[in-house]
């Protein structure tokens, strides 16, 4: 497996008030799969992403990407980490308001080692002929899709999206579902990706379901139904 999670536990507050939100979470990832991480609010999905991208602290237990354990890094192997192997979508755009289109995504080339060609990634994403409008001039699901321009611009190995349509219609939903389709096939990212609408599992290579921070099923899909072919 490229990504291993062994036994993740996780839980938060002290003594009496103690919620335990992962309960030993173990599952596995191949490189370039698309992995949906399904469950209700509470389920710990969002938990285990932040864990995967070092954004929070484990517990216990062991995460490893291509062989190299994160807790056993410093901060500063973990901020190479960060900067190296992961791009990060999320809800909301958080887009910086007085750059352009095109220099939101040049913010993310800056933290690469080897970023990708920018106009080749902006005309994949639709948005070469936007390149020159701030964030306010351009609708929801183009902001979505600059945020995604800006996470996968440095080539990351992994791309985590925590509800990445959450924000959006369902017209634009799918847009965006099938985006992160073609990113993940153009240049072969692994994606994980946080959501709690079902309909999503067909679109998976492998399936995580989680409830009350336990995984309750996971398994791989033999035939995937194209993003733009699913229906909620």
């Amino acid at each position: 497996m490229y990504l291993e999670l062994r036994d993740i536990t996780k839980s938060y507050g002290e003594d009496g008030n103690r919620t335990q939100v992962l309960q030993g979470i173990t599952c596995g990832l191949e490189e370039g799969e698309i992995c949906v991480l399904l469950g209700p609010s509470g389920s710990g999905k969002s938990t285990l992403l932040n864990i995967i991208g070092g954004i929070d602290t484990m517990d216990g237990g062991s995460v490893s990407i291509g062989g190299q354990a994160i807790e056993r890094m410093n901060e500063k192997q973990l901020s190479r980490y960060r900067r190296t192997y992961l791009g990060y979508v999320f809800q909301s755009y958080n887009l910086i308001p007085n750059l352009t289109v095109k220099e939101n995504i040049e913010v993310g080339a800056y933290l690469a080692e080897e970023s990708l060609p920018l106009q080749e990634l902006m005309e994949t994403l639709g948005l070469w002929e936007h390149r020159d409008k701030t964030p306010n001039q351009i609708s929801g699901g183009q902001q979505q899709r600059t945020s995604i321009g800006r996470a996968i611009i440095k080539n990351p190995h992994i791309l985590l999206c925590d509800e990445p349509t959450g924000a959006l219609d369902y017209h634009t939903s799918k847009e965006i579902l099938t985006l992160i389709e073609e990113v993940n096939r153009k240049y072969g990212n692994t994606v994980v990706m946080v959501t709690h609408n079902e309909a999503l599992r067909d679109m998976a290579d492998r399936v995580i379901i989680l409830r009350d921070g336990r995984i309750r099923e996971e398994y791989t899909n033999a035939t995937k139904t194209p993003a733009a072919d699913l229906d909620w």
